[in-house]
């Protein structure tokens, strides 16, 4: 079971060996067995072709009972074949009644034995059934279960259901038929025969509709049909707490109509609906707060994800032991959400008013990342399993580790929590051969925690200790001349470990990384013979070049080949293209697919061309809609996208502008539902589409066309044009207007920035995380939040550094001078993240010596808190670092460092720089080094020791030489 294609093979055997005798108890029993253990990934559509269609009731029922478990876990095309082969067997087992009966197989039993197979049922089949029968159905109560569970059914179905339910005698519009209804009810068709009572009924039931695989376009719009019907006799304010979770479609202007006591009433409501935006959470909060502008732990425990939208400022000032009841609480089940700015509000609280091991117990989770090791100095003792379970930066990692340990490697320490991030290269050599097997034991369960440097590590020391003992992972670590030698006798092993980690981690060097891609597929004779090499070769298939795509995949592997492609995150256009052509290789011309296979495919059919994508288009125009939103912000050909743009303007063709509004006539009108549905293909709206859209429509999608990254500046300032159209000038736009303008916020000139109001750091924190400002955009930005928020350089809290993020690139130089040492230390693992020009790294970095001491006398956590910073050393400071010490400069200060500083490293500390930091010094910074130093770069980029690596290779050659050992560790 824990071999490469083990389940696999387990299972296929089985289903060869015992289908031929599946009646009996064992072979069925062993069938199911199998089934649930693998969940049903290996069945194949032509295996279930293969199963008798005559077998025993029992037998049926039995086997048919584990398909009906594992539907959700199984492709399409298997889903498919699985429903023909029932259709089959029932329809043969089925005894139409006398003359007056009907002579559809589909009674309500075959209808409740189908399960969540009934979505397959072809239309023309759900329009035969006899109205008696789908009444008995529905009247079932287990039918409303069954129902709820269909979450990949179509409209078309969906509709040709509900005509039979209304032929049987069901009023659909009655709330108990609605009620068992089940998913049924998103796409409810007569709306415009419902009262508000009956509207408001249908919206409750409507909640269960985010369970459905597409169509949340059409969802979205019937709940907005529905919400007017709803508030034709009431006001908003009314109906706030009994219209379901329609309330996350209201627009901005409805918000803002809300009254404050309406939403006080309804919050019980308001916090339980999934899909607000950031800027709805925003507008909500201030009506739920008021003119009190304070937070009680009672008000955050009401308020539930609506947090999101609480400012910075106002957490800050609640009460400390408010604060610290709210982290136990609401607070920490939305950690992840909430950005950067308000956690470190909440953080910087707790320090100012706790002692630091008390914080260190209470935070957690994506909290406890903000707590700087300024602040954990102060933690001299401290019991180690209360930091188990606790996610720790490398950095307070690497000073906790020392504070619990003394400075001693052991492997209880390193099973705590995420302590082993701590573990340094020195503490793993200086283990004798007694203690470092359960050291090394307790690691090989916590590899994806370590770095690139410390797997490099802990191979050597296993080449040093227990050589055969080594994980085969570790192996492709070390020089290509170690690998070539000891990768033949774990061959698979290597393979199967490689195909489950993320290369790139651990082997940060393209060419290195290539050369053990490479050495490992030679380990399947570079060929994939069929899906148990793939198997094999598992997330690897992401790094096969485009030739070894095009020639090196047999037919037999292809099924499984594209499965393990539609993982891959970062192939290349040319992969993309081999990929595209192994799909029309296998299943020939897009004229004769199902959308079962579309649906199989996924991702991949975005790499389809112009011609084919046309042809899926005009066959299965949902299908592709619906594709488009699930690839949303993905790296996808162009041709796909303009596809799926011409695809949906050729559907809507009526809604051409048909007013008289000048230089509009004859255009297509970008609609709220258009936009929804396109995605990314919004960037083919020309600049004269978007300027013709209607302002109800920007105000309605502003938030959606801000996310995308698509549109170009011209289209941007069309857009922003719009929101001044929209909102009145920029002067008076609030805080959640900007906000929701997201990367529409880029085409704001100069002039335009300063009329913003920027007083709020969580403002200028959504802006910041643009990253396409100009210069003269960012320096706006700055000088509008210092002077909005009347507070000066050295008034600026830790939460406003993090909040400016990298516009703290565009102060001066004597800015920067005025900034607290404190504060800086206090937010110093936030900027550490930001690369700024060197004089201004230089100056930060003066801070970090205020709060840190002498970068000379730093220890390796102080040099990762500080990251970006460190950058700004001076040369003579660089040369007198520790060689042990330059792995822990982050990649991104390495590369940041200006050549005339790099090229003053020793060929000792180049050596040392470890992997990662090696594989990103920059061309120029290489053209500066003499070749000792260059020589002592690639021995750190391919993952040499020095010491081990000179004393191995010289004992076994003992006629090499310097220069011949220098050849001899590049790949």
């Amino acid at each position: 079971m824990q071999i490469p294609g083990g389940n696999r093979s387990l299972f296929e055997t089985s289903w060869k060996k015992c289908l031929p005798l599946i009646s009996s108890l064992q072979c069925l029993e062993l069938v199911i067995e199998t089934l649930r253990l693998t969940s049903g990934i290996y069945l194949q559509p032509e295996m279930v072709l293969n199963l008798p269609k005559d077998l025993h009731e029992e037998t049926f029922k039995n086997i048919t009972t584990v398909f009906k478990e594992l539907y959700n876990k199984m492709a399409a095309r298997t889903q498919r074949a699985i429903y023909e082969w029932m259709r089959q067997t029932l329809q043969r087992s089925y005894k139409p009644p006398g003359l007056n009966g009907s002579g559809s197989w589909i009674t309500a039993e075959n209808l409740w034995f189908l399960g969540q197979y009934i979505v397959h049922l072809p239309l023309e089949e759900i329009q035969k059934i006899n109205p008696n029968e789908i009444r008995l159905f529905i009247n079932y109560d287990n039918a409303t279960k069954q129902l709820d569970s269909v979450y990949d059914i179509t409209p078309a179905t969906a509709k040709a259901f509900q005509e039979r339910i209304d032929a049987s005698g069901f009023d659909l519009i009655n709330t108990s038929t609605v009620y068992r209804l089940g998913l049924l009810v998103c796409f409810f068709d007569n709306v415009q025969e419902l009262d508000a009572g009956e509207a408001r009924s249908l919206l409750h039931q409507m909640i269960k509709c985010n369970r459905l695989k597409g169509f949340q376009v059409a969802v979205r719009k019937l709940k907005s049909q529905l919400l007017e019907l709803v508030l034709k006799n009431q006001t908003l304010n009314e109906s706030l707490d009994s219209i379901s979770d329609a309330i996350a479609g209201l627009s901005f202007t409805q918000l803002e109509s809300l009254s404050a006591e309406a939403v006080r009433n309804a919050i019980s409501v308001l916090r339980t609906v999934t899909g607000w935006t950031k800027s709805q959470m925003i507008v909500l909060i201030d009506k739920f707060i008021g003119d009190s502008k304070q937070l009680s732990v009672f008000n955050i425990s009401q308020l539930g994800e609506l947090m999101l939208g609480v400012s910075a400022g106002l957490l800050y000032n609640m009460s400390a032991e408010g604060l610290a009841q709210a982290v136990r609480g609401t607070l920490s089940e939305h950690a992840a959400q909430l950005s950067a700015v308000q956690r470190m509000a909440v953080v910087t609280k707790m320090v100012e008013t706790s002692d630091i091991s008390s914080v260190l117990d209470l935070l957690n989770g994506s909290f406890l990342k903000e707590l700087s090791v300024s602040s954990l100095l102060k933690v001299k003792d401290y019991n180690i399993t209360r930091l188990d379970h606790k996610e720790l930066r490398r950095s307070q990692a690497l000073y906790l580790y020392n504070v619990v340990s003394d400075g001693k490697p052991g492997s209880e320490i390193i099973s705590v929590g995420e302590l082993a991030k701590g573990l340094t290269c020195e503490q793993i050599q200086s283990l004798d051969n007694t203690t470092f097997l359960p050291v090394a034991e307790v690691l090989k369960s916590n590899l994806d925690l370590l770095s690139s440097h410390q797997l490099n590590c802990l191979a050597w020391k296993y080449q040093q200790e227990a050589p055969t003992l080594m994980p085969p992972l570790l192996l492709a670590t070390l020089p290509h001349v170690v690998l070539e030698d000891a990768a033949q006798s774990v061959c698979r092993l290597l393979l199967f470990s490689l195909g489950r980690a993320e290369l790139q981690l651990i082997i940060p060097d393209s060419t290195k990384r290539n050369e053990v891609i490479r050495r490992a597929f030679q380990c399947l004779n570079y060929t994939l013979q069929d899906e148990y090499d793939v198997d094999v070769l598992g997330g690897m298939i992401c790094n096969l070049s485009p030739q070894t795509i095009k020639t090196n995949i047999s037919l037999k592997a292809l099924t499984e080949a594209f499965m393990q492609f539609r993982s891959c995150k970062n192939l290349s256009n040319d992969q993309k293209i081999e990929i595209r052509n192994k799909i029309r290789e296998y299943y020939s011309t897009p004229t004769a697919w199902q959308p079962e296979l579309i649906q199989d495919l996924g991702p991949l059919v975005t790499f389809l061309s112009k011609e084919d994508l046309t042809i899926v288009a005009e066959k299965f125009p949902d299908v592709l809609l619906q594709l488009a939103l699930d690839v949303e912000g993905m790296a996808i050909f162009q041709d796909f996208l303009a596809v799926v743009f011409s695809t949906l303007i050729r559907a809507t063709e009526n809604d051409k502008l048909s007013s008289l509004t000048p230089g509009c006539r004859g255009f297509t009108v970008p609609s709220f539902d258009q936009i929804l549905k396109l995605a990314d293909a919004n960037s083919y709206w020309s600049v004269q589409e978007l300027s013709c859209m209607s302002t109800q429509t920007f105000i309605k999608s502003v938030e959606h066309l801000g996310a995308l990254k698509s549109f170009d500046m011209i289209q941007l300032i069309a857009l922003k044009d719009k929101a001044k159209m929209a909102w009145g000038p920029i002067r008076s736009w609030k805080k959640y207007q900007v906000v929701a303008l997201g990367r529409i916020a880029l085409a704001l000139n100069e002039s335009e920035i300063k009329e913003l109001e920027l007083g709020s750091i969580d403002t200028v924190a959504a802006l910041s995380q643009q990253k396409e400002w100009t210069p003269t955009q960012a320096r706006s930005m700055l000088e509008g939040f210092l002077r909005d928020s009347g507070l000066t350089v050295d008034a600026m809290k830790e939460w406003d550094l993090v909040g400016l993020g990298s516009l703290l690139c565009a102060m001066t130089d004597q800015e920067v001078i005025f900034l607290s040492a404190s504060t800086y230390s206090a937010a110093a693992a936030r900027i550490s993240e930001i690369v700024c020009g060197v004089e201004i790294l230089q100056e930060l970095l003066k801070k970090a010596r205020y709060g840190f001491g002498n970068v000379t006398a730093w220890d390796n956590f102080i040099l990762q808190e500080v990251g970006t910073v460190a950058a700004g050393i001076r040369k003579e400071e660089i040369t007198m670092l520790n060689e042990e010490l330059m792995p822990y400069f982050r990649p991104a200060a390495i590369a940041a460092l200006p050549s005339e500083v790099f090229k003053e490293l020793s060929p000792k500390q180049l050596a040392n720089l470890g992997p990662e930091n090696a594989a990103i010094v920059t061309e120029s910074q290489k053209a500066a080094l003499s070749t000792e130093q260059l020589s002592s770069l690639q021995a750190a980029v391919d993952g040499a020791d020095s010491n081990h690596l000179i004393q191995m290779l010289l004992s076994a050659s003992p006629i090499l030489n310097s220069e011949s050992l220098t050849i001899s560790v590049l790949p």
